[in-house]
Protein backbone atom coordinates (compact mmCIF):
# COMPACT_ATOMS: atom_id res chain seq x y z
CA UNK A 1 0.00 0.00 0.00
CA UNK A 2 1.41 3.47 -0.75
CA UNK A 3 2.31 6.14 1.69
CA UNK A 4 -0.44 8.67 2.16
CA UNK A 5 -0.21 12.04 4.13
CA UNK A 6 -3.50 14.54 4.22
CA UNK A 7 -3.84 17.68 6.05
CA UNK A 8 -7.30 19.39 6.78
CA UNK A 9 -7.31 23.69 6.62
CA UNK A 10 -9.48 25.21 8.54
CA UNK A 11 -7.83 28.47 8.92
CA UNK A 12 -5.33 30.41 7.05
CA UNK A 13 -1.94 28.41 7.60
CA UNK A 14 1.21 27.59 5.30
CA UNK A 15 2.47 24.42 5.07
CA UNK A 16 5.93 23.06 3.66
CA UNK A 17 5.47 19.58 2.17
CA UNK A 18 8.79 17.38 2.50
CA UNK A 19 7.79 14.15 0.00
CA UNK A 20 8.19 15.05 -3.16
CA UNK A 21 5.66 16.43 -5.74
CA UNK A 22 5.80 15.93 -9.42
CA UNK A 23 1.89 16.24 -10.25
CA UNK A 24 0.04 18.99 -8.57
CA UNK A 25 -4.09 18.97 -8.64
CA UNK A 26 -6.23 21.78 -7.30
CA UNK A 27 -9.58 22.10 -7.35
CA UNK A 28 -11.36 25.77 -5.97
CA UNK A 29 -14.74 26.96 -5.61
CA UNK A 30 -14.28 31.17 -5.43
CA UNK A 31 -11.48 32.66 -4.27
CA UNK A 32 -7.91 32.40 -6.07
CA UNK A 33 -5.33 29.97 -6.72
CA UNK A 34 -1.86 30.92 -7.79
CA UNK A 35 0.89 28.53 -8.86
CA UNK A 36 4.42 29.18 -9.28
CA UNK A 37 7.84 26.94 -10.51
CA UNK A 38 10.88 27.03 -9.28
CA UNK A 39 13.74 25.66 -11.10
CA UNK A 40 15.90 25.07 -8.22
CA UNK A 41 13.22 22.58 -7.05
CA UNK A 42 13.05 21.85 -3.29
CA UNK A 43 10.25 21.09 -1.07
CA UNK A 44 6.88 22.12 -2.39
CA UNK A 45 4.91 24.76 -0.02
CA UNK A 46 1.32 25.89 0.46
CA UNK A 47 -0.28 29.04 1.70
CA UNK A 48 -3.56 29.51 2.35
CA UNK A 49 -4.54 33.50 3.02
CA UNK A 50 -7.89 33.34 3.51
CA UNK A 51 -10.69 30.84 3.60
CA UNK A 52 -14.20 31.12 3.97
CA UNK A 53 -16.87 28.33 4.28
CA UNK A 54 -15.48 24.40 4.62
CA UNK A 55 -12.40 23.51 5.30
CA UNK A 56 -9.60 22.68 2.43
CA UNK A 57 -8.70 19.24 2.01
CA UNK A 58 -5.19 18.84 1.37
CA UNK A 59 -3.27 15.14 0.56
CA UNK A 60 0.03 13.94 -0.93
CA UNK A 61 0.17 10.23 -2.42
CA UNK A 62 1.99 8.51 -4.58
CA UNK A 63 4.18 12.46 -5.44
CA UNK A 64 0.71 13.87 -6.38
CA UNK A 65 -0.42 16.82 -4.37
CA UNK A 66 -4.15 18.07 -4.49
CA UNK A 67 -5.87 20.85 -2.69
CA UNK A 68 -9.63 21.26 -2.70
CA UNK A 69 -12.91 20.34 -0.99
CA UNK A 70 -13.87 16.82 0.29
CA UNK A 71 -17.52 17.58 -1.12
CA UNK A 72 -16.50 18.55 -4.65
CA UNK A 73 -15.48 16.24 -7.31
CA UNK A 74 -12.08 15.54 -9.08
CA UNK A 75 -14.18 15.34 -12.43
CA UNK A 76 -17.35 16.80 -14.10
CA UNK A 77 -16.48 19.52 -10.87
CA UNK A 78 -18.07 21.95 -13.48
CA UNK A 79 -21.67 21.25 -12.54
CA UNK A 80 -20.61 22.04 -9.08
CA UNK A 81 -23.40 25.05 -9.56
CA UNK A 82 -25.74 24.56 -6.86
CA UNK A 83 -26.32 27.75 -4.81
CA UNK A 84 -24.62 26.25 -1.75
CA UNK A 85 -21.87 25.24 -3.50
CA UNK A 86 -20.74 29.24 -3.79
CA UNK A 87 -21.05 29.96 0.05
CA UNK A 88 -17.20 28.99 0.25
CA UNK A 89 -13.74 30.78 -1.34
CA UNK A 90 -10.22 30.33 -0.40
CA UNK A 91 -6.87 31.93 -1.41
CA UNK A 92 -4.34 29.50 -2.21
CA UNK A 93 -0.57 29.87 -3.24
CA UNK A 94 1.28 27.02 -4.21
CA UNK A 95 4.94 26.93 -5.16
CA UNK A 96 6.10 23.50 -6.95
CA UNK A 97 9.32 22.43 -8.71
CA UNK A 98 8.88 23.80 -12.06
CA UNK A 99 8.78 20.05 -14.01
CA UNK A 100 5.82 19.26 -11.91
CA UNK A 101 2.34 18.84 -14.18
CA UNK A 102 -0.46 21.18 -12.84
CA UNK A 103 -4.28 20.67 -13.01
CA UNK A 104 -6.39 23.40 -11.88
CA UNK A 105 -10.31 23.66 -11.80
CA UNK A 106 -12.06 26.32 -10.93
CA UNK A 107 -15.59 27.50 -10.51
CA UNK A 108 -15.93 31.36 -10.16
CA UNK A 109 -12.09 31.67 -8.71
CA UNK A 110 -9.22 33.16 -10.60
CA UNK A 111 -6.50 31.63 -11.40
CA UNK A 112 -2.81 32.16 -11.98
CA UNK A 113 0.41 29.93 -13.19
CA UNK A 114 3.52 30.91 -13.59
CA UNK A 115 6.92 29.55 -14.59
CA UNK A 116 5.68 25.58 -15.17
CA UNK A 117 7.71 23.63 -17.51
CA UNK A 118 5.60 20.02 -16.87
CA UNK A 119 2.44 20.59 -18.48
CA UNK A 120 -0.34 22.51 -17.55
CA UNK A 121 -4.41 22.35 -17.58
CA UNK A 122 -6.48 24.61 -16.42
CA UNK A 123 -10.35 24.49 -16.39
CA UNK A 124 -12.58 26.99 -14.91
CA UNK A 125 -16.24 28.52 -15.48
CA UNK A 126 -16.33 32.51 -14.85
CA UNK A 127 -13.40 32.91 -13.48
CA UNK A 128 -9.44 34.71 -15.37
CA UNK A 129 -6.83 32.90 -15.94
CA UNK A 130 -3.33 33.95 -16.39
CA UNK A 131 -0.49 31.86 -17.78
CA UNK A 132 2.52 33.19 -17.60
CA UNK A 133 6.49 31.33 -18.62
CA UNK A 134 5.05 28.13 -19.18
CA UNK A 135 7.09 26.41 -21.24
CA UNK A 136 5.29 22.56 -21.47
CA UNK A 137 2.18 22.60 -23.41
CA UNK A 138 -1.26 23.81 -22.07
CA UNK A 139 -4.40 23.03 -22.21
CA UNK A 140 -7.26 25.99 -21.19
CA UNK A 141 -11.40 25.55 -21.67
CA UNK A 142 -13.58 27.70 -19.76
CA UNK A 143 -17.05 28.25 -20.05
CA UNK A 144 -16.90 32.44 -20.07
CA UNK A 145 -13.82 33.01 -18.15
CA UNK A 146 -11.41 34.78 -19.96
CA UNK A 147 -7.39 33.53 -20.63
CA UNK A 148 -4.19 35.64 -20.74
CA UNK A 149 -1.02 34.13 -21.94
CA UNK A 150 1.98 35.36 -22.15
CA UNK A 151 5.70 33.97 -22.92
CA UNK A 152 4.69 30.32 -23.83
CA UNK A 153 6.96 27.96 -25.74
CA UNK A 154 5.33 25.18 -25.98
CA UNK A 155 1.73 23.94 -27.08
CA UNK A 156 -1.59 25.50 -26.49
CA UNK A 157 -4.98 24.08 -26.51
CA UNK A 158 -7.54 26.54 -26.17
CA UNK A 159 -11.96 25.96 -25.83
CA UNK A 160 -14.50 27.83 -24.64
CA UNK A 161 -18.16 29.35 -24.91
CA UNK A 162 -17.86 32.71 -24.82
CA UNK A 163 -14.12 33.69 -23.20
CA UNK A 164 -11.50 35.04 -24.87
CA UNK A 165 -8.14 34.32 -25.66
CA UNK A 166 -5.20 36.69 -25.55
CA UNK A 167 -1.47 35.58 -25.98
CA UNK A 168 1.43 37.94 -26.02
CA UNK A 169 5.03 37.36 -26.42
CA UNK A 170 4.09 33.45 -27.81
CA UNK A 171 7.05 31.55 -29.17
CA UNK A 172 7.80 28.34 -30.85
CA UNK A 173 4.65 26.21 -30.07
CA UNK A 174 1.74 24.96 -31.66
CA UNK A 175 -2.21 27.12 -31.24
CA UNK A 176 -5.86 25.40 -31.20
CA UNK A 177 -8.57 27.42 -30.22
CA UNK A 178 -12.29 26.74 -30.56
CA UNK A 179 -14.86 29.38 -29.43
CA UNK A 180 -18.43 30.07 -29.85
CA UNK A 181 -18.25 33.82 -29.04
CA UNK A 182 -15.47 34.65 -27.65
CA UNK A 183 -12.75 36.64 -29.23
CA UNK A 184 -8.97 35.33 -30.04
CA UNK A 185 -5.85 37.97 -30.17
CA UNK A 186 -3.02 36.27 -30.59
CA UNK A 187 0.71 38.08 -31.07
CA UNK A 188 2.97 35.07 -31.91
CA UNK A 189 6.11 34.36 -33.00
CA UNK A 190 5.75 30.59 -34.31
CA UNK A 191 8.73 28.52 -34.80
CA UNK A 192 9.49 27.00 -38.48
CA UNK A 193 6.63 24.02 -39.88
CA UNK A 194 4.26 25.10 -36.19
CA UNK A 195 0.49 24.46 -37.22
CA UNK A 196 -2.00 27.10 -36.04
CA UNK A 197 -5.64 26.49 -36.07
CA UNK A 198 -8.45 29.10 -34.63
CA UNK A 199 -12.03 28.97 -34.88
CA UNK A 200 -15.06 31.44 -33.73
CA UNK A 201 -18.75 31.87 -34.63
CA UNK A 202 -19.14 35.47 -34.06
CA UNK A 203 -15.80 36.46 -31.73
CA UNK A 204 -13.29 38.47 -33.88
CA UNK A 205 -9.89 36.75 -34.66
CA UNK A 206 -6.39 38.91 -34.69
CA UNK A 207 -3.50 37.64 -35.29
CA UNK A 208 -0.03 39.33 -35.47
CA UNK A 209 2.96 37.83 -37.01
CA UNK A 210 6.79 38.56 -37.23
CA UNK A 211 8.19 40.15 -40.67
CA UNK A 212 9.70 38.27 -42.10
CA UNK A 213 7.10 35.30 -41.24
CA UNK A 214 6.76 31.34 -42.00
CA UNK A 215 3.58 29.78 -42.91
CA UNK A 216 0.67 29.26 -45.04
CA UNK A 217 -2.46 31.35 -44.96
CA UNK A 218 -5.82 30.08 -45.41
CA UNK A 219 -8.41 32.82 -43.14
CA UNK A 220 -12.13 33.39 -44.06
CA UNK A 221 -14.72 35.56 -42.49
CA UNK A 222 -18.74 35.23 -43.60
CA UNK A 223 -19.67 38.25 -43.05
CA UNK A 224 -17.03 39.97 -40.84
CA UNK A 225 -14.43 43.20 -41.89
CA UNK A 226 -11.07 42.14 -43.06
CA UNK A 227 -7.76 43.52 -42.57
CA UNK A 228 -4.38 42.20 -44.41
CA UNK A 229 -0.49 43.87 -43.68
CA UNK A 230 0.84 41.25 -45.66
CA UNK A 231 1.60 41.90 -49.64
CA UNK A 232 2.50 38.25 -50.00
CA UNK A 233 -1.05 37.48 -49.59
CA UNK A 234 -4.66 37.94 -51.02
CA UNK A 235 -7.81 39.09 -50.22
CA UNK A 236 -10.54 37.89 -52.46
CA UNK A 237 -14.39 38.27 -52.12
CA UNK A 238 -15.88 41.52 -52.16
CA UNK A 239 -19.72 41.22 -50.83
CA UNK A 240 -20.20 38.40 -48.25
CA UNK A 241 -17.49 35.78 -47.49
CA UNK A 242 -14.06 37.03 -47.73
CA UNK A 243 -10.71 34.71 -47.79
CA UNK A 244 -7.37 35.69 -46.93
CA UNK A 245 -4.31 33.19 -48.63
CA UNK A 246 -0.98 32.61 -49.50
CA UNK A 247 2.15 31.80 -48.30
CA UNK A 248 4.76 34.07 -45.93
CA UNK A 249 8.43 32.57 -46.12
CA UNK A 250 8.66 28.93 -47.04
CA UNK A 251 5.77 28.61 -46.30
CA UNK A 252 6.11 25.75 -44.13
CA UNK A 253 4.20 26.44 -40.92
CA UNK A 254 0.06 26.42 -41.52
CA UNK A 255 -2.21 28.94 -40.65
CA UNK A 256 -5.70 28.26 -40.43
CA UNK A 257 -8.59 30.83 -38.78
CA UNK A 258 -12.42 30.90 -39.52
CA UNK A 259 -15.06 33.09 -38.17
CA UNK A 260 -18.71 33.30 -39.17
CA UNK A 261 -19.59 36.40 -38.58
CA UNK A 262 -16.52 38.20 -36.61
CA UNK A 263 -13.80 40.52 -37.84
CA UNK A 264 -10.82 39.12 -38.90
CA UNK A 265 -6.92 40.64 -38.61
CA UNK A 266 -3.70 39.72 -39.69
CA UNK A 267 -1.27 42.23 -38.28
CA UNK A 268 2.50 42.27 -38.93
CA UNK A 269 4.80 42.96 -36.14
CA UNK A 270 7.16 45.96 -37.00
CA UNK A 271 10.85 44.99 -37.42
CA UNK A 272 13.08 44.77 -34.23
CA UNK A 273 14.60 47.93 -34.06
CA UNK A 274 18.92 48.32 -34.33
CA UNK A 275 20.41 48.87 -30.70
CA UNK A 276 21.43 52.72 -30.97
CA UNK A 277 25.46 53.68 -30.39
CA UNK A 278 27.08 53.15 -27.24
CA UNK A 279 28.57 56.10 -25.19
CA UNK A 280 31.91 55.09 -27.07
CA UNK A 281 30.93 54.84 -30.09
CA UNK A 282 29.52 58.50 -31.08
CA UNK A 283 26.38 60.12 -33.00
CA UNK A 284 24.98 57.66 -34.92
CA UNK A 285 26.25 59.10 -38.63
CA UNK A 286 23.76 61.22 -40.68
CA UNK A 287 21.80 60.12 -43.45
CA UNK A 288 22.61 62.49 -46.38
CA UNK A 289 19.39 64.09 -48.12
CA UNK A 290 17.96 61.94 -51.13
CA UNK A 291 20.11 63.56 -54.47
CA UNK A 292 23.16 64.46 -52.15
CA UNK A 293 25.98 63.35 -51.96
CA UNK A 294 28.64 63.25 -49.02
CA UNK A 295 31.49 65.33 -49.25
Amino acid sequence: MSARTAWTVSAPRTLEIEEPVDALTVRLVGGTVNVVGTPEGGPARLEVSELNGPPLAVSWADGTLRIGYDDLPGKGFLSFLDGTGWQRGAVVSVTVPAATRVEVGTVGAGAVVSGIAGGTEVCGVSGECTLVGLAGPVRAETVSGNVQAQALTGDLVFHSVSGELTVVEGTGGGVRAETVSGGLVLDLEPAAGTRIDLTTVSGEIAIRLPDPADARVDANTTTGAVTNAFDDLRVTGRWGARRITGALGAGTGHLKATTVSGALALLRRPPAEEPGPGPQDGPAPTTPPAGKKVL
